[in-house]
């Protein structure tokens, strides 16, 4: 089992930048891949990207967002920086057995509980 609890969320300015952070406990955190994913109000769940033995990223997030992992620590972050309002979301961490990732969110067995992101224009 890996427990999964994320932060960092909140209310930015368009062009402003945000960190998320993961918190992974339970199973060993080096042996899983950390995905991210986004849910806007009526939208289905978007990836946005994964970070196991390599880095993938969505092209809506291509050079903007950066994904990183502390081992040391059990945590993941997602840095967000020049943000749109089309960002706005429910942000989700996810972890999947293995070194690589998934864009696919059935791909993923644990899940955060989400923290929101808001970008005003």
């Amino acid at each position: 089992q890996v427990h999964l609890v994320e932060s960092g969320g909140g209310l930015v300015q368009a062009g402003g930048s945000l960190r998320l952070s993961c918190v992974a406990s339970g199973r060993t955190f080096r042996s899983t891949c950390m995905g991210w994913f986004r849910q806007a109000p009526g939208q289905e769940r978007e990836f946005v990207g994964w970070s196991g033995r390599s880095t993938y990223y969505a092209n809506s997030v291509k050079g903007r967002f950066t994904i990183s992992r502390d081992s040391a620590e059990n945590t993941g972050y997602l840095q967000m920086n020049s943000l749109k309002p089309e960002d706005k979301a429910v942000y989700y961490c996810a972890a999947r057995e293995g070194p690589y990732g998934s864009s696919r969110f059935e791909d993923y067995v644990y899940w955060g509980q989400g923290t929101q992101v808001t970008v005003s224009s």
